[in-house]
C-alpha cells in the first residue's frame, strides 16, 4: 500500500526553568515552562528508523538549561528567538518552533518595602510566547493568558434578539467577569519586547472603566486600548470567556434579592473571541 508520510514535528515539552538572578541589592525570579518543536528532513526517522539527523529531546531540554545559565533571560521573547535561532541551525532542521510561558513572581511587602528575595506567585495568570524560525524568517506573537477580572457594575446586555427558546432576561445591571487570554504580534524587525506591561494595564484598565453592552464591546475597547499603547504590534486577539454569574432565586424564602446574592457557573460558558489589527495604508 502506497504511503507519504504529510507531516511531522518531535521536540520536548514542559521544560521547567527557574532562574535566579543574584545581584546584591535583591534577587530576581524568573519562571518558565518552554516547548521545542523542530520540522525538516526527518522522514527517514520515521520510515525507516534512521537516526542520523534525529537531535535527542534530551539534549533540546539540556540546551534550554545550558542557555539559561549563559544569558540574563531580561523577557522571554528573546530568550525564546535564541533558542529558536539555535535549533533552527542544525542540520536537516527547517523549521524551529520554541514556545514559552512564564508565572509572574511579585515580591512580597514587608513594612512598606518590598522583600528582596520573597515572592509570592500571581494566581494563575502566565505570560506567553511563540516563536517560528525558517527560512522565510521569524515570526514571533506573544501575550498573556488566564488573567482573571470582575466588575460588578458597568456591565449591561439587551437588545439581542429572541425565539421561542429564549429565557434569558435583559438587564442593564450585571457581573460581568472573564478570564483574558490576549496574542499580539510585533511589526518585522522589532527588537524592543517591553510592551507587555503597557499592554496589560491597558487590557486591565479598559475592562474596568469601559460601560460594557456585551461582552463584544468590551473586547473590542480593550484591543483598541492595546493597539493604541503599543505602536510595536500589528494586532491582537482577544478571547474573552464570559464567567457566568446568575442572580439567585430568594423569593421561596420569602427574601428578595437587589442584585446582591450570585451563584458564579463555570458550564457552559460563553466564549467571545477576535482579533483587531491595525489598518495599514
Amino acid at each position: 500500500m502506497p504511503l507519504t508520510l504529510a507531516w511531522n514535528r518531535y521536540g520536548k515539552c514542559r521544560v521547567r526553568l527557574v532562574k535566579v538572578r543574584r545581584t546584591t541589592g535583591a534577587d530576581d525570579l524568573v519562571d518558565l515552562t518552554i516547548d521545542v518543536g523542530l520540522e525538516g528532513e526527518f522522514d527517514s526517522v520515521y520510515t525507516r528508523g534512521d537516526n542520523k539527523t534525529c537531535l535527542p529531546t534530551d539534549t533540546m531540554k539540556n540546551t534550554v538549561y545550558a542557555f539559561a545559565r549563559q544569558d540574563a533571560v531580561a523577557d522571554i521573547e528573546t530568550f525564546s528567538i535564541r533558542l529558536a535561532d539555535h535549533f533552527a541551525a542544525k542540520p536537516g532542521v527547517t523549521r524551529a518552533l520554541v514556545r514559552a510561558s512564564q508565572a509572574p513572581w511579585n515580591r512580597i511587602t514587608v513594612g512598606g518595602r518590598p522583600h528582596p528575595h520573597a515572592f509570592v506567585h500571581r494566581g494563575g495568570e502566565a505570560w506567553t510566547t511563540t516563536v517560528t524560525r525558517d527560512r522565510e524568517g521569524l515570526a514571533l506573537s506573544c501575550g498573556l493568558t488566564d488573567l482573571v477580572v470582575l466588575k460588578t457594575r458597568d456591565s449591561a446586555f439587551e437588545g439581542y434578539p429572541r425565539d421561542e427558546f429564549t429565557t434569558l432576561p435583559e438587564t442593564r445591571d450585571r457581573i460581568l467577569a472573564t478570564s483574558i487570554t490576549a496574542v499580539w504580534t510585533y511589526r518585522k524587525g522589532t527588537s524592543d519586547f517591553s510592551a507587555r506591561q503597557r499592554i496589560r494595564a491597558a487590557l486591565v484598565e479598559t475592562f474596568a472603566t469601559h460601560e460594557s453592552e456585551s461582552v463584544q464591546h468590551t473586547l473590542y475597547a480593550m484591543a483598541k486600548a492595546a493597539l493604541s499603547v503599543a505602536e510595536e504590534i500589528v494586532d491582537v486577539t482577544l478571547t474573552l470567556p464570559n464567567r457566568h454569574h446568575l442572580l439567585v432565586d430568594l423569593t421561596p424564602f420569602g427574601l428578595d434579592n437587589p442584585n446582591e446574592i450570585f451563584v458564579a457557573t463555570d458550564q457552559p460558558y460563553g466564549l467571545i473571541e477576535a482579533t483587531v489589527r491595525r489598518t495599514l495604508g
